[in-house]
């Protein structure tokens, strides 16, 4: 029986529940009366319900669509604004015990190149990534309690956070590791981070047993409670998404919906991020294997319904996807990307030989931070380094009461701006930095608070003689 208030993972996604919905989205995929009403409800940035947005993604109608997207526009820049937060994964072992047929960590295969980085190592590559210009991680790791122990996470999280060379620092550290404990989720929580990230690979619990054929991660309900879990423990922000291809899409989406509804409803506060991976090349591992991939249409429309139907979460899309893909959905809702990543345990201070593959997957874009920086800047984007939310206190409900009133943008675009300062300061190319400092220069004008912007011109003019580290 569907609940979304259940602690009971097979309650709050509901099998009957997600199937009866995509059957009701199927029969009113070409009702315009409902699809309207649907739409003009979803125009008060109040969100719709996963049986809702199902019907918008099942619509084929092609003006309705239009709309649609449109819509997804304009409560993406009416919440995030024209910002883009920017960020890179560090992997630290690829050493694993789980059976996940899609993905390369998987134990039984005897071709990957096992690492796991030393602290001094981490340190190398937390430098190199300084060097680039990040200040926000999301950190990687297998799931095996002999190599990967809580306590290896913890201490490689103050590690990255002590690191300060030149005018770098990592400010803000996302931790994407396996279900865990309520304890070991508040060990994480008092060692700072920010975001905690797991992805649900697939809501439909009989492929997810399939796809987890053997670890921990084949325990379907404890996976899917870690989020309770994680917020049981203190951790205010947190992160879902699932890996579309693995499953029916239909599925999947709505499963995804309803997770986020069971957040709000038994928790008082929706993910702080929903992420929209495709499953992509890996070792040992062929997409075309997976019967259920998306066209890029499709998965445009997921994403822009995902922003109509949960209008205030952060959504992310990685450089899995090309840069033709992510310059589409930057406009449709999303609000974070990875920039000059690499999927090898390692690989930024030193870039990994061929014959030491240690790839979680092949990355599609492959372009250098500063060419993602430029390419945004071009686009009309604020390349976003910002983290002041986190460190500011502004997480779990605070964060989400300023961005369902519209506010959030108060302390966004001028952080944002400040952010992007020190990179050009600090980092960018010539090109980079004209273009950058052209934005800051148009944007300034557009801070609709006069204290503030006063303040943000101010500390902008101390960025340039070699401060650092402004807030709001």
């Amino acid at each position: 029986m569907y609940d979304s208030m259940s602690k009971n993972a097979t309650e709050f996604i509901d099998d009957d529940e997600i199937l009866s919905t995509v059957a009701y989205a199927k029969a009113n995929k070409s009702n315009r009366e409902l699809i309207d009403s649907l739409i003009k409800r979803a125009s008060e940035g109040k969100g719709l319900t996963h049986r809702e947005a199902a019907v918008l993604l099942e619509c084929d109608l092609k003006d309705e669509e239009e709309k649609m997207f449109k819509l997804a526009k304009e409560l993406k820049q009416k919440l995030y604004g024209n910002r883009i937060v920017i960020f890179a994964p560090l992997y630290l072992s690829n050493h694993c015990i789980n059976g996940c047929v899609y993905c390369p960590y998987h134990s039984k295969n005897k071709t990957i190149h096992r690492k796991k980085l030393s602290q001094e190592e981490i340190v190398k590559e937390v430098v190199a990534l300084q060097d680039m210009g990040h200040k926000r991680l999301a950190l990687e790791a297998g799931e095996d309690p002999i190599n990967n122990p809580i306590e290896y996470i913890l201490e490689s999280i103050k590690t990255i956070y002590s690191i300060k060379h030149k005018n770098g620092d990592i400010r803000r550290v996302n931790v994407n590791i396996a279900a865990t404990t309520v304890e070991e989720y508040k060990m994480l929580k008092e060692a700072g981070i920010g975001t905690y990230i797991l992805f649900q690979e697939t809501y439909n619990k009989k492929s997810y047993e399939e796809l987890h054929p053997t670890g921990p991660k084949h325990n379907y309900a404890y996976h899917t409670e870690a989020m309770d879990r994680a917020m049981e423990g203190g951790i205010d922000d947190v992160g879902i998404g699932v890996l579309f291809g693995l499953n029916m899409y239909r599925y999947d989406f709505v499963g995804l919906l309803m997770h986020a509804e069971h957040l709000e409803a038994a928790k008082g506060v929706g993910p702080h991020t929903i992420s929209v991976p495709r499953i992509c090349p890996a070792d040992d591992i062929d997409p075309n294997a997976f019967s259920n991939s998306i066209s890029d249409e499709m998965f445009e429309k997921i994403v822009a319904v995902i922003r109509i139907a949960v209008p205030y979460t952060g959504m992310i899309v990685s450089t899995r996807e090309s840069k033709a893909t992510r310059e589409r959905v930057l406009e449709l809702g999303i609000s974070q990307v990875s920039g000059g990543s690499c999927t090898s345990v390692g690989g930024y201070s030193q870039p990994e030989a061929e014959e030491d593959n240690s790839k979680q997957f092949e990355v599609t874009d492959t372009r250098k931070l500063d060419e993602i920086v430029n390419w945004l800047l071009e686009l009309g984007y604020i390349p976003s380094f910002c983290t002041a939310c986190y460190r500011e206190g502004r997480t779990g409900d605070r964060f989400m009461k300023l961005v369902k009133s519209g506010q959030i943008g108060n302390c966004c675009q001028p952080n944002a701006l400040m952010t992007l300062k020190e990179y050009l300061e600090d980092y960018a190319s010539e090109d980079t930095k004209k273009k950058g400092e052209i934005l800051i220069k148009n944007e300034i004008p557009n801070i609709k608070s006069e204290k503030v912007r006063e303040i943000a011109t101010e500390y902008l003019k101390e960025l340039n003689d070699g401060k650092r580290d402004f807030r709001f």
